[in-house]
């Protein structure tokens, strides 16, 4: 995810351990680096929880100790003497909790946060059959949303509890606030209207169809103007002009003003196995800041935004998207959608994981 789950504290990779912590139970979190971090140990432990987090990590001559990591790791396990395994993050890390707590004849959880099939590690040998091995051995499998719960349940053919859980964000930061104070903070002008998106600005990541679509607004719609922050690819930079705002890479809490200026947000997802099965987390976050959106009519998409099938447009086609940008933008409306904390979200899966225990 390009985030660093210790230093950055992102999402679910540190909440839920962070989270059972402050239930009460002890949590020790050990991770690997594959891009050559520091390592070491790292403490968060106080007066309201006890959660340690460990670092490993193989950098240059010593990478070769990867294929030794997972004795390393099942040595500690086993000085550590833990109830349940939770393992997370992608393929490896996976088969290594499933594989850990087979030998430590312990309950397994797998989270699994997308459709680790639609990464790039899927395509190694042999990785997709030990991630759906892993799965299976499973007593409980969490997933960032219902398609990819009911995929594993029926392709994969879980044997233990399936449970759709998508993450949430944080609602300090992404809430809704005024809106002409947030385009000031962005260098905006004020009476105009403003769509746009932030995030990886990338091909396969279905941004694409929202610069085709643009042309058509920049045509119609002289006060609309385009905002987009976010990293891009050089064969697919973002489109030019004088009401196109690109603010750059910005740091994630900054994405949360951009929100707040905006006057649509577009959120653009590929027809791919990725797609199907992903719970993207700009859809909480623009639904948090108060944001009318327009969204591919993919996945998990479908459900949450059930109840107002004017924000969807099918995946990929620019004429639908510029006519429910129009829409939108003349017309604006809302999803009135609660969302959970994540006190909120582990309160409610403590109890299943603490009912493995033998």
């Amino acid at each position: 995810m390009s985030k660093d789950v210790i230093l950055d504290k992102y999402a679910r990779l540190y909440e839920i351990p962070n989270q059972l912590a402050l239930l009460g139970h002890q949590v020790e979190c050990f991770c690997l680096s594959y891009q050559s971090h520091n390592e070491g140990i790292w403490d968060e432990s106080d007066e309201q929880k006890k959660l340690i987090w460990h670092s490993k990590s193989y950098k240059k001559l010593t990478k070769m100790g990867l294929l030794t990591y997972p004795f390393l790791l099942l040595k500690m396990l086993s000085q550590y003497r833990p109830d349940v395994i939770i393992s997370a993050s992608d393929i490896p890390h996976i088969v290594l909790g499933a594989w850990c707590a087979k030998k430590l004849k312990v309950p397994f959880v797998a989270d699994l946060y997308d459709n680790f099939e639609g990464f790039g590690q899927a395509r190694i040998p042999g990785f997709k059959y030990l991630l759906r091995e892993a799965v299976r051995q499973a007593s409980l499998v969490t997933t960032t949303s219902q398609p990819l719960a009911e995929l594993v349940s029926n392709d994969y053919d879980a044997k233990g509890l399936v449970v759709s859980m998508p993450s949430t964000v944080d609602t300090q930061i992404f809430c809704r606030k005024n809106k002409s104070e947030a385009q000031k903070q962005l260098g905006l002008n004020l009476g105009k209207r403003y769509i746009g998106t932030a995030g990886g600005l990338y091909k396969d990541k279905g941004v694409e169809v929202l610069y085709q679509a643009w042309k058509s607004i920049e045509e119609e719609m002289p006060d609309v103007h385009l905002v987009l922050a976010g990293p891009f690819q050089q064969d697919c930079p973002p489109p030019r002009g004088d009401r196109v705002h690109y603010l750059g890479a910005l740091p994630h809490h900054e994405i949360a003003i951009v929100f707040q200026a905006l006057d649509v947000g577009v959120i653009s997802i590929l027809d791919t196995p990725f797609g199907r099965y992903c719970f993207p987390q700009k859809a909480y976050e623009m639904l948090a800041c108060g944001l009318p959106v327009v969204v591919s009519n993919i996945g998990e998409m479908n459900n949450l935004f059930a109840d107002l099938p004017h924000a969807l447009f099918e995946a990929g086609n620019t004429q639908d998207l510029v006519f429910k940008l129009k829409q939108q933008i003349n017309v604006p409306d809302k999803v009135d959608f609660t969302i959970d904390d994540w006190k909120t979200i582990i309160n409610r899966l403590e109890p299943l994981i603490t009912s493995l225990k033998s």
